[in-house]
């Protein structure tokens, strides 16, 4: 298991313990999770919930149906 050690300036001490007191968590675990989160390879599934959440939403049809044609593309 590996190890860190930070260095943050006193403010940003005093809102990450305020942060992880809330959150009930050690400060190694609230760390963890958050490392664990940012480097996600996916959405988290509370965003992945939010699909088809607004119906009012246009499609991208929709969207583009006035905007024109798309210039032809060069091939590669």
């Amino acid at each position: 298991m590996g190890q860190i050690t930070i260095y943050l300036d006193s403010e940003t001490e005093k809102k990450l313990v305020n942060t992880i007191k809330k959150s009930g968590k050690s400060k190694s675990k609230w760390v963890a999770d958050l490392i664990r989160e940012k480097t996600a390879g996916s959405w988290p599934e509370n965003i992945i919930n939010l699909a088809g959440a607004w119906s009012d939403l246009p499609t991208a049809e929709e969207i583009r149906k006035n905007m024109g044609r798309d210039v032809k593309r060069a091939s590669i």
